[in-house]
C-alpha cells in the first residue's frame, strides 16, 4: 500500500530536515565522515537523503538503510550545528520508518523479537546471562574454548570481545546486593538508582560501587524494584513502540519513590532516560510524567560533584590518566565537566587530555557487533590519539565504551602498560571503597 506523501513526511519528521542549510560544520565532528570520507556517511548527507524521500524524489526507503545503519548516533553533529538541527529525532524517525517497512527473514525477525522484547528487558533473563558468563569464566570452559580454537569462528566476531568481557558477579554475591543503602553521614539527597539491564548483568560490581560512593558523599540510595531496560537499544534499532513501552514502565516504577534524583552510571542509558520527555511528548497521558522523570535524571558524576566530591581520596602518584568522553553523556545529557572535575580531584595523577577526546570510539550500543569492520576503523583512529597521551589509565563512563577501549588496548598490544576503567572503578580505588 502506497503511503500518501504528506503522511510519510510526518512520519519522517521531514519539516525538521529543512533546518539543515548544508553548511558542513558537522563534517569534522562526525566519526563516520572522518573515517570514510563520503557524503552519504555524513550528517548533512543523511539528512539530505531523508529530505529527498519526503519530497518524493526517492521512493525506495531501502536507499537510506546503509547510510543510516552506519551512523553511530553519537549526535556530535548537534553540538556543532549552528541552526539547531534535531539530527537525533530525524535519525530516530527514519530508522523506525525503515523497520516498519522492512521484510526481515524469519530468523532475524524472531531474534529481534526475543532479544529486544523478551530478554534484554527481563531482569531474570539478564541475570541468567550474567550467571552464564560467570560460569564460563570461572569453570574452565573459557580455557577449553580458547584451546579448541572455536572462538576464532564465532559469528559477528564475538570471539574478539570474549577476552575483554569482565567476570560478572557470582550468583551468591548478586543475591546479597542491597536494595537500600543509607548515607554514611548526614543525608543530603535521596536518590533512586537506575541499574540498567546489561550494566547490571555484566557490570554488577560497578553498580554496587556506585551505590557505595553515593552513600559516602551523603546520599540515601534506593534501588527501585520493577525497573526495566531504559529502551535505548530498542530506539536505536527502530523499535520505537517498544522503547515507549519500556519508558512508561520505568516512569511508573520510579514514581513510587520520592527521590530528589534518578541516578545512572552509563552514558547511553542516561541519555535515553534524559530523553523520556521527548520520547513521550506527543502522548497526552504520559507527556507530563515523562518530562518530570527526565528533569530528575542525573549521571552519577553530577550527583557526586553536587555533594562536594569524594572525601579522603588517596594519592595515585605516577599515573597518567586520560578520559574518553561518552558521546551520549556529552552530546545528549550535556554532562562534560563533572567527570573531569572528579578525576582532577585525585591527588598525584597527571591528567592528559587526548586529541579529539569527544570523537566516538565506535562502540555505540551494539554497533561494534553489527558493523564490526566500520567500528574497528573508527576505533583504530581513536587509538592513535589514545596512544599519543602515553596514558596508563583510560577512563570511560559507559559500559560499551569501556569494552571498546579495552579491545583497542588489546589490538594495539598495550595491555602491559595501559588499562581501561569505568570512572566509578577508578574513584572507588582512590577512595579505598571495595
Amino acid at each position: 500500500m502506497t503511503v500518501p506523501l504528506n503522511e510519510l513526511r510526518e512520519e519522517l519528521q521531514y519539516d525538521k530536515t529543512k533546518n539543515c542549510v548544508q553548511c558542513g560544520y558537522c563534517l569534522p565532528v562526525c566519526p563516520t565522515y572522518v573515517t570514510f570520507g563520503t557524503e552519504t556517511h555524513s550528517p548533512r548527507g543523511r539528512i539530505n537523503l531523508v529530505k529527498m524521500v519526503g519530497e518524493g524524489k526517492i521512493t525506495d526507503l531501502s536507499v537510506l538503510e546503509e547510510p543510516l545503519n552506519l551512523c553511530l548516533g553519537c549526535r556530535a553533529c548537534e553540538t556543532a550545528c549552528p541552526t539547531g538541527v534535531e539530527y537525533g529525532s530525524i535519525l530516530e524517525a527514519a530508522r523506525a520508518a525503515i523497520v516498519k517497512r522492512k521484510k526481515f527473514s524469519l530468523p532475524v525477525r524472531l531474534l529481534r523479537k526475543v532479544m529486544l522484547k523478551k530478554v534484554i528487558p527481563n531482569k531474570k533473563m539478564m541475570n541468567v546471562a550474567g550467571h552464564s558468563i560467570w560460569l564460563y569464566k570461572t569453570s574452565g570452559l573459557q580455557k577449553a574454548a580458547r584451546a579448541s580454537g572455536i572462538m576464532k569462528n564465532t559469528p559477528y566476531n564475538l570471539g574478539e570481545f570474549e577476552s575483554i568481557i569482565p567476570t560478572p558477579t557470582s550468583p551468591i554475591e548478586r543475591s546479597r546486593a542491597s536494595t537500600e543503602v543509607k548515607a554514611k553521614l548526614k543525608a543530603k539527597y535521596t536518590v533512586a538508582f537506575f541499574t540498567g539491564c546489561i550494566m547490571d548483568s555484566m557490570f554488577h560490581t560497578i553498580n554496587q560501587l556506585s551505590i557505595k560512593l553515593l552513600s559516602e558523599v551523603g546520599c540515601d540510595v534506593v534501588v527501585v524494584p520493577k525497573q526495566t531496560c531504559c529502551g535505548a537499544l530498542q530506539a536505536h534499532t527502530g523499535e520505537m513502540d517498544e522503547a515507549r513501552h519500556l519508558a512508561k514502565q520505568n516512569i511508573l516504577a520510579f514514581e513510587q519513590i520520592n527521590a530528589d534524583f534518578i541516578v545512572n552510571n552509563a552514558g547511553g542509558c542516561g541519555a535515553q532516560l534524559y530523553e523520556y520527555g521527548h520520547l513521550l511528548s506527543n502522548d497526552e497521558e504520559w507527556a507530563e510524567k515523562a518530562a518530570a522523570f527526565s528533569a530528575k535524571s542525573r549521571d552519577i558524576s553530577q550527583v557526586l560533584v553536587a555533594c562536594g566530591g569524594l572525601p579522603d581520596l588517596q594519592p595515585r602518584h605516577g599515573e597518567r590518566v586520560t578520559y574518553q568522553h561518552s558521546c551520549h553523556m556529552t552530546n545528549v545529557q550535556k554532562v562534560n565537566q563533572e567527570p573531569l572535575e572528579l578525576l582532577k580531584s585525585i591527588p598525584g595523577i597527571q591528567f592528559i587530555e587526548m586529541e579529539q577526546a569527544n570523537m566516538c570510539c565506535g562502540s555505540a550500543g551494539i554497533y561494534n557487533i553489527v558493523n564490526y569492520d566500520a567500528s574497528m576503523q573508527i576505533l583504530d583512529e581513536k587509538m592513535k590519539h589514545t596512544k599519543a597521551t602515553n596514558a596508563t589509565v583510560v577512563i570511560t563512563t559507559n559500559p560499551g565504551c569501556l569494552l571498546q577501549m579495552k579491545l583497542g588496548i588489546e589490538r594495539e598490544g598495550l595491555s602491559h602498560s595501559m588499562r581501561a576503567l569505568h570512572l566509578i572503578e577508578y574513584l572507588a580505588e582512590a577512595s579505598g571503597v571495595s
